[in-house]
C-alpha cells in the first residue's frame, strides 16, 4: 500500500509529540517533513532518526512555515496535520485554507490518539489562553497534595529549542540541572519555582519516555500545560483557567476551546484584578461550552520584595514574554505592581532597543511601553541584557517568574515581583483535589 505523505505544522511542542505518538513506526504514513512557526530559530533542525524511529535513518526536516506550499507541491503531500497552539479559530482556517488550495488535506489531532494512559492518576492544568495562571496553579496543587503526604513529579509541556537528541527525556531536580540543559529563559520561568519547592521537573521531547521515568518519582503525575494546549496524558482530574482579563477569548482559540468543553473544574483567576462585566463574560462562555464543570474563582495577588522602594520611580517593566507575544497581553504581573505600588512613571524601553529585542516589539506593537523577557537563544540574551542596561530608569520591576539577574548582567536596581495563586470563594479549588485524591 503507498504510504500517505504527511506534514506536520509545529512549533516544537505539539508536532512532535502527534509525530510520536501517531506517525512513529506507522508503515501507513510517510512523515516528509516538520514546518515551524512562533519561536525563533527552531527550523533548519532535522528531527533525529533516535527519535523519529527505524522508518527515518536520516531523520525528518524541520522547515520554516512559510515553506509549507512549496513543500506541499515538492512532495505531492496527501495530509497537512496542524499541531501547535493558542491561535484563533479564524487563524487555523486561513492555514486550512492555504493548504487545501495546495491540494492536500487539512487534519487536527485530538486526545483519543494523543493521550498516553499513565499509572499514576494525573491531573491536568491547561488554560483556554497563554498568560492566564498556569504555572501558579500548578504550585497550588502541587502544595495540596504535598499537605496530603503525595509525593508529586511535574511534567511541563516541552520546549525543546536546542539540540533534540539531547533532550529527549530531561530532568530538572536542582538550579545545576538548569545550566546542565542549557535552559532558555522560558524554560526557567517554569522549571525555578518548582525547584525551590523541592519539586522534580520533567521535560523533553518524548512524552512516553519522561512519563515511564516520572512514574517512578511520583504518587501522583501533574500535567503542567504550555500555552493553551490540551494534555500529552490521560487526566483524571482536569483542570482549566479561564482568563477574565481576555473577556471573548474563551471560545475563539485553538485549542483552549476544547480545553473548556473537556474540563473538570474551571478556574476564573484574576478576579480581583477584572471588572464585572468580564467575569460575566467568562461566565456566560462557561455556561455556553460546559455546563456540568466545576467552576472555582481564583485570584493572583501580586507582591514585590521591597514595596516601599518601588514609590515615586522611574520604573522599567520586564514581564513574561509568551504573554505578551503570541499570548497578546499588554500587560502582565509587572505593569501591576508597579500601578499598585504607586511608580511615578513606566519607561518606554523601545527608544533603547537593540538587536531581536528591538525585531520583538516592531513585531508586537500592542506591547507599547513593557520589555518582554525573550532569551530563547544566546545572542538574544544579548540583545535583551543590552537593551535593559540602555534604558534610563530608577528601578527595573521583573514581572518574569525567572530570576533574571543569575541570567544577565544588569546595571541598575532590581526588584522581583511575584505572584501564587489564592482563593477568592467556596468550593476552593484545594477542597476539590482533597476529595477528588483523599
Amino acid at each position: 500500500m503507498e504510504r500517505l505523505k504527511v506534514i506536520i505544522m509545529g512549533a516544537a511542542g505539539r508536532d512532535f509529540h502527534n509525530y510520536n505518538t501517531v506517525y512513529r513506526d506507522n508503515q501507513r504514513y510517510q512523515v516528509v517533513a516538520f514546518t515551524a512557526t512562533q519561536i525563533p530559530k527552531i527550523g533548519g533542525r532535522t528531527y533525529p532518526p533516535v527519535l523519529a524511529g527505524k522508518l527515518y535513518p536520516q531523520g525528518i526536516p524541520i522547515h520554516q512555515e512559510d515553506e509549507l506550499e512549496d513543500l506541499i507541491e515538492k512532495h505531492q503531500v496527501d495530509e497537512v496535520a496542524f499541531s501547535y497552539s493558542d491561535v484563533t479559530h479564524e487563524y487555523v482556517m486561513h492555514k486550512a485554507s492555504i493548504v487545501m488550495a495546495a491540494g492536500a488535506d487539512f487534519i487536527l489531532l485530538g486526545p483519543k490518539g494523543t493521550c498516553i494512559k499513565s499509572n499514576k492518576p494525573v491531573i491536568s492544568i491547561c488554560a483556554v489562553r497563554t498568560g492566564v495562571g498556569k504555572s501558579q496553579t500548578t504550585r497550588y496543587v502541587v502544595d495540596v497534595l504535598q499537605n496530603m503526604g503525595k509525593k508529586v513529579v511535574a511534567i511541563r509541556h516541552p520546549m525543546p529549542y536546542g539540540e533534540l537528541d539531547q533532550q529527549i527525556c530531561q530532568r530538572f531536580a536542582n538550579m545545576e540541572d538548569l545550566e546542565k540543559h542549557n535552559c532558555t529563559i522560558e524554560e526557567r520561568e517554569e522549571y525555578e519555582p518548582h525547584i525551590q519547592k523541592g519539586v522534580i521537573v520533567y521535560a523533553g521531547v518524548d512524552y512516553a519516555e519522561i512519563l515511564k521515568q516520572a512514574e517512578k518519582d511520583a504518587d501522583v503525575v501533574i500535567w503542567d500545560g504550555g500555552n493553551n494546549d490540551f494534555p500529552f496524558y490521560q487526566s483524571d482530574l482536569q483542570i482549566v483557567l479561564v482568563d477574565p482579563h481576555r473577556a471573548g477569548h474563551s471560545l475563539t482559540y485553538h485549542p483552549g476551546e476544547a480545553n473548556l468543553r473537556m474540563a473538570d473544574v474551571v478556574v476564573i483567576n484574576k478576579v480581583t484584578t477584572a471588572r464585572p462585566e468580564w467575569i460575566a463574560t467568562v461566565q456566560k462562555d462557561i455556561a455556553t461550552a460546559n455546563p456540568k464543570a466545576t467552576v472555582v474563582k481564583c485570584n493572583s495577588p501580586i507582591t514585590v520584595e521591597r514595596p516601599d522602594e518601588v514609590k515615586g520611580k522611574r520604573v522599567l517593566v520586564v514581564e513574561d514574554g509568551p504573554t505578551l507575544t503570541h499570548g497578546e497581553m499588554a500587560y502582565g504581573a509587572g505593569m501591576l505592581a508597579a500601578e499598585q505600588f504607586g511608580a511615578a512613571s513606566v519607561v518606554d524601553p523601545r527608544p533603547s532597543a537593540v538587536g531581536s529585542i528591538k525585531q520583538t516589539l516592531e513585531k508586537f506593537p500592542h506591547i507599547e511601553r513593557l520589555l518582554p523577557a525573550m532569551g530563547y537563544h544566546d545572542q538574544q540574551l544579548k540583545d535583551l541584557e543590552d537593551t535593559i542596561n540602555k534604558v534610563d530608569c530608577d528601578l527595573i520591576l521583573l514581572g518574569t517568574p525567572t530570576d533574571l539577574g543569575r541570567i544577565i548582567k544588569i546595571n541598575k536596581p532590581s526588584m522581583r515581583v511575584f505572584y501564587e495563586l489564592a482563593d477568592h470563594s467556596e468550593p476552593t479549588l484545594s477542597d476539590l483535589i482533597k476529595k477528588k485524591f483523599s
